[in-house]
């Protein structure tokens, strides 16, 4: 994914970012994992996080709107990790086993579930759910039109579907598998869809 997908740009490369401005929204996201990790999104008020990220209350919105925006941002790294780990593999793929790099992806959410959870609804919608429909997409897209493939945007809107889909409701506990078999039985879905067309 490039910086401007990241980012959510049209093509053109964002301005560099202000190195300050990039260390206090980096405190900002760590302090709400850490806020995370002992109590649900919910439950985090923004006095408790600024406090635990050193920051004051008027720094806070100076560069977040809300609890949700700045929660959103601090995942939005498992975005970037998703369309990594869907597509490090090499040469022809194993149409059974995902690669290595899907397996952990889906240990690595483990210890932020619940965060995750609150930001990525059953059958993946979202606040997080919009981001990596968005993001996966474009990459899937972009990947079968380079490949010549058939029916590029009706087979990238059926892969981020099942991706955003199964992670989601894997996440609530709807399906009940290991990081590793979850990540088995997407791929499988996903090699499918891909076939099929």
């Amino acid at each position: 994914m490039t910086d401007d997908q990241h980012h959510g740009g049209t093509g053109s490369r964002p301005a560099p970012e202000d190195p300050r401005a990039a260390r206090t929204r980096a405190r900002l996201r760590a302090a709400l994992l850490q806020e995370c990790a002992e109590r649900p999104l919910e439950q985090v008020g923004v006095a408790a996080l600024v406090r635990r990220a050193g920051v004051g209350r008027a720094t806070f919105y100076v560069h977040y709107p809300d609890l949700e925006a700045l929660a959103v941002d601090a995942c939005a790294d498992v975005v970037h990790e998703a369309v990594e780990a869907l597509h490090a593999w090499q040469g022809r793929p194993d149409p059974v086993h995902a690669p290595p790099a899907l397996a952990a992806f889906f240990a690595g959410l483990v210890p932020h579930a619940a965060l995750y959870r609150a930001l990525l609804l059953p059958g993946g919608g979202g606040p997080l759910g919009r981001v990596l429909h968005r993001d996966l997409r474009a990459y899937s897209l972009r990947e079968r039109e380079r490949a010549g493939a058939p029916d590029a945007a009706l087979v990238a809107s059926a892969v981020t579907a099942t991706f955003a889909g199964v992670l989601a409701d894997w996440l609530h506990g709807l399906l009940d598998a290991s990081p590793e078999e979850v990540a088995d039985q997407i791929w499988q879905l996903l090699s499918a869809l891909h076939r099929s067309r």
